[in-house]
């Protein structure tokens, strides 16, 4: 079976402001892509096992905003393949509410934090309640880390390190940082390295590859293979193309001294059982 950790839902455009759109298609060079999600499509790029968790985001400073209850409609519409998790933008009135909601009510298993995106920093002591929340009813936290084309989101509330005081301060709390932090892996490395519960996903990053081999060296060399998951980010890339990148990697070593990657540990990633792991089994 294969797990993919990080999965998005949404409509497009109506999940996005404008100025979300146009900054997009600045980074897209000038092309505006259709992001709305299908189901069918993505499954159709997907291994027949594969088992998917999904969310929305919200994040007003940006402009993106996914009601949850579209999500849990989504997952109840897909309840044997598709896991859901909520969000909450914590700068935002209200956000508590949603979070009660978005578990209580609607039957969401996990949280999605979009940091930089939203404009806060993850260990701001105003937010332990949230982190005090996961804690209490152990819903694993899947936190945006690494880059993005928004100008107003400020990066310095996108760096792994910043998780290290959140992982100190709640270790009970299954944290999973998107991307492995790219372009900051080492920093994210060390920090999964760090803690038991804190955990990182490989999503969006087979489409450079060249960064991401030495990303994955990086988890080589400092020994956290086991530490970390695999993911998508669809619908920017599908199962079956990450798939296809990560078995490619040392092919662009082949004929040269460097190293290679091991390709038992790329297999065990793949496959590894992460629903346990983040206590969703």
């Amino acid at each position: 079976m294969i797990i993919d950790v990080h999965s998005h839902l949404w409509e497009y455009p109506r999940d996005f402001t404008a100025d979300f759109r146009e900054q997009a298609r600045r980074a897209s060079a000038g092309v505006e892509v259709d992001l709305t999600v299908r189901y069918d499509d993505y499954r159709a790029a997907a291994t027949p096992d594969t088992r998917t968790i999904v969310f929305g985001g919200k994040a007003k400073l940006s402009g993106v905003w996914v009601e949850d209850q579209h999500v849990a409609e989504y997952v109840a519409a897909h309840p044997d393949t598709l896991i859901g998790f909520l969000s909450v933008d914590p700068t935002q009135p209200g956000w508590e509410d949603e979070l009660h909601e978005g578990h209580e009510d609607l039957g969401l298993r996990g949280i999605k934090l979009l940091p930089m995106y939203a404009g806060f920093h993850p260990a701001d002591e105003r937010f332990d309640p949230l982190w005090q929340y996961a804690a209490k009813h152990r819903l694993p936290v899947l936190l945006h880390t690494g880059t993005t084309f928004v100008s107003q989101a400020p990066l310095e509330y996108t760096l792994p390190r910043h998780l290290d005081t959140v992982a100190t301060r709640h270790p009970d709390v299954k944290i999973i940082l998107a991307h492995l932090g790219h372009p900051y892996e080492g920093e994210c490395v060390v920090t999964i390295r760090k803690h038991p519960n804190v955990y990182a996903d490989i999503s969006a990053l087979h489409y450079r590859p060249f960064q991401f081999f030495h990303s994955l060296m990086l988890v080589q060399e400092y020994g956290v293979w086991d530490k970390v998951l695999f993911g998508t980010d669809y619908p920017f890339t599908t199962v079956n193309a990450t798939l296809d990148g990560l078995r490619a990697m040392n092919r662009m070593v082949e004929g040269t001294g460097l190293p290679r990657l091991d390709e038992a540990k790329i297999e065990a990633m793949i496959h590894r059982d992460t629903l346990p792991l983040l206590g969703l089994e």
